[in-house]
């Protein structure tokens, strides 16, 4: 019987290897969900075996060598195999009247890299809808159950195991090919990719619902999968400016919550609590994206705000007027209402509360922040600043009823309460 670190140990050394295999499966198959298929066979027979016979020292090409065969066991079963092989682009010859079974050595030995970047792109594909998208990333790029996506998305089970489904019937039926788009055309893919993986550490980073205010292992999953995509895409700028964003940002994870869980706001925490090593790599992606002449894309945009506050040691620090300044060009790169809301919070911040609120009510009529939290949120801060505590208190109380994350709703609530009556 196998003990449960043991069980713990070789489930992590499959989820490691896992996306690799699928890759190099989908790559021969040119079917993701079939490659799908072929790596949990393999995963069931190393879940047999290995905790009787010990982790193989290459855990990989053991998997790679269970699943090849399972593959040509496959084939050889199917009715109509030439078809088959001709779809597949495969040589097909005849000697003895038998078909010559495909190099899986060859179709698994080359480019393994260039094959987990072929499955980011096609899972991240347009085709698919970004629920779709997130799902099938971490089903298959992230090693992810589908119970442990849908808890990590508070959603049910089987509303995350059809999105698996659909999504892979909808590459299917697009007849998406599994290859890195050309140039002309790796830029709108790529925004994609990156979109992806920023939705799957910002869900970790500030839970949309729920009763906890982070879910660390979504961001530990977006910090893997960035790392990954700049090693297999180590020339694309934006690449490097997101990994350097999540870096910085997963940094202060450990600050973020009190021993209760309850949160702590950012001029609040214990910056000595911050992870350095984290900054350190942030910092070192965030050079590497400004030498390949990336700083002004919109993640190493984000990226250098992070690193403003990763730089400052004690809150009071902070360089705001620099931070305004980046909002600006982030603004002008990426328009977006939400990016205005965090200019006006550095605004005032950097030339006081009544700057800050001036912008903030110009946003008060904008249709994609009405139910928006952290715009009454943002409001009641700096009414509380300017002293107009019974208007501070009404808009906290607002914030309180437009999210739907528990630890939010307390915060905001006990910050309405916080407020005294007074005069406006």
């Amino acid at each position: 019987m196998t003990d449960a670190r043991t069980q713990a140990a070789i489930e992590t050394v499959i989820r490691l290897e896992s996306a690799r295999l699928i890759a190099g499966l989908a790559h021969y198959t040119g079917d993701i969900g079939l490659a799908e298929d072929l790596a949990q066979d393999a995963v069931v027979a190393a879940l047999e075996q290995w905790p009787a016979d010990g982790v193989p020292r290459n855990p990989g090409a053991w998997l790679t060598t269970v699943a090849k065969r399972r593959a040509i066991d496959f084939f050889r079963r199917s009715s109509d195999l030439n078809r088959k092989y001709a779809e597949l682009g495969r040589t097909l010859a005849a000697e003895g009247g038998e078909a010559v079974t495909p190099d899986f050595d060859r179709a698994f030995s080359d480019d393994i890299d260039d094959d987990l970047l072929r499955l980011i792109f096609t899972a991240c594909h347009p085709v698919l809808s970004v629920p779709s998208r997130v799902a099938l990333t971490l089903r298959l790029l992230g090693g992810l159950t589908t119970a442990e996506i849908a808890r990590a998305y508070l959603v049910p089970e089987p509303t995350i195991a059809q999105r698996i489904v659909r999504a892979k019937k909808a590459l299917s039926e697009a007849s998406v090919p599994f290859e890195v788009p050309a140039a002309g055309e790796r830029g709108p893919r790529l925004a994609s990719v990156l979109e992806v993986i920023y939705l799957i550490f910002n869900e970790g980073y500030s839970a949309t619902a729920g009763d906890d205010w982070m879910r660390p292992a979504l961001c530990a999953e977006g910090v893997r999968l960035g790392r990954v995509l700049a090693q297999l895409a180590p020339a694309e700028p934006e690449v490097h400016g997101l990994v350097a964003l999540l870096e910085i940002q997963a940094s202060r994870i450990p600050a973020r919550t009190d021993a209760a869980g309850q949160p702590v706001l950012l001029l609040d925490q214990d910056r000595s609590r911050w992870d350095r090593l984290l900054i350190s790599r942030g910092l070192a992606a965030l050079q590497r994206s400004r030498d390949l002449g990336g700083e002004r894309g919109p993640y190493a945009l984000q990226a250098s705000i992070a690193a403003c506050h990763a730089r400052a040691f004690h809150a009071e620090e902070t360089d705001w007027a620099e931070i305004a300044a980046l909002y600006e060009v982030l603004a002008e790169v990426m328009p977006s209402p939400v990016v205005e809301l965090n200019r006006a919070v550095a605004i005032s911040m950097a030339y006081g509360p009544e700057a800050g609120l001036q912008l903030v009510d110009q946003l008060m009529a904008e249709p994609s922040l009405r139910t928006y939290h952290l715009l009454p949120s943002v409001r009641g801060d700096l009414l509380r600043k300017l002293g107009r505590e019974t208007e501070a208190r009404a808009e906290f109380a607002r914030a309180a009823t437009l999210t739907n994350n528990e630890r939010e709703r307390q915060l905001s609530a006990q910050r309405a309460r916080a407020q005294a009556d007074g005069p406006d």
